[in-house]
């Protein structure tokens, strides 16, 4: 790589960064298997473009705007976080934040005016939570869930096919999500406790925090074998990934129990992101095998 390329790509990594590539990268898929589920075959190219678009930069925007709204606490819990580390300045975060959830606006219009009004729904949830529903600790927690598990419903009606399949997935999403981000407060007591911010750890302690966060995975788990009994068409091929999938949620439930420590919860909540990712695919399986 030349130095004119290791400059740029310097450069760069802050607001990829700021993005959370993986993250993007996972609700947009998750459109895409919905839409597939929905259908029971693959989407149209311009219904899997358009749908992982608007998943992948109304996620890009919001992220980008939570960094904006963290950065007093990011000073205390993470420094070297773009934006207080300085290496991006609020007015470039505050841009990119327009421009990406202006983009996902305009692609979730290609799709429909009942995918737009869903994806605008959503910006409004998560700017509400950016700005004041991060205080109100679970209920803030349910409103980022909500929108993690909303591309489920969001697909089914890009191809305009809401199967009830969705509709559990739509609920085991949220479940897991819950239980992460309610994981996620353990690692940041310090500076969510410097602005008032009521998560459970700052309220009952990191203990009770990782109490809650396993019981909401084993609700998840429980609920993953509801799926086949709702749904008769739902394949064979739907265990494999969402068994992995649960195995996987058990042991991270195990490890907070264990050890409710931020070290802990750091390498948990990557964790969990694969075995959110396994789940797509055990969901991906089921459904698309099915019809």
């Amino acid at each position: 790589m030349s130095p004119a390329s290791r400059t740029s790509a310097a450069r760069l990594t802050p607001f990829l960064t700021l993005i959370r590539i993986p993250n993007c990268i996972m609700i947009g898929l998750a459109v895409l298997v919905a839409e597939t589920i929905g259908l029971g075959s693959l989407p149209s190219p311009e219904q899997a473009v358009f749908g992982f678009l608007a998943a992948f930069l109304l996620l890009a925007g919001t992220m980008v705007f939570n960094d904006i709204q963290d950065v007093q606490v990011d000073r205390v819990n993470s420094p070297d976080r773009p934006i207080p580390s300085g290496r991006v300045t609020i007015r470039q975060a505050y841009a990119l934040s327009i421009v990406f959830s202006t983009l996902a606006l305009i692609s979730s219009l290609v799709l429909g005016v009942l995918t737009f009004l869903t994806a605008l729904i959503a910006l409004v949830l998560m700017a509400y939570y950016n700005t004041r529903g991060k205080k109100t600790g679970l209920l803030g927690n349910a409103v980022v869930s909500f929108n993690v598990a909303l591309p489920f419903f969001f697909g089914g009606l890009a191809v305009s096919s809401l199967r009830p399949l969705l509709f559990i997935f739509f609920l085991l999403a949220f479940l897991a999500n819950t239980a992460r981000e309610v994981a996620k407060g353990i690692a940041d007591v310090a500076g969510d406790s410097s602005k008032g911010i009521m998560t459970i750890a700052v309220t009952q302690g990191p203990k009770r925090a990782a109490q809650l966060t396993a019981s909401f995975f084993v609700v998840a788990v429980l609920l993953s074998f509801l799926a086949p009994v709702l749904d008769q068409k739902v394949s064979l091929f739907y265990y494999p990934g969402v068994v992995l999938a649960d195995l996987g949620f058990l042991y991270s439930s195990y490890r907070l129990m264990r050890d409710p420590t931020p070290t802990t919860v750091r390498k948990v909540k990557t964790q969990v992101l694969l075995w959110m990712l396994l789940g797509l695919v055990g969901f991906l399986m089921g459904g698309i095998q099915a019809l």
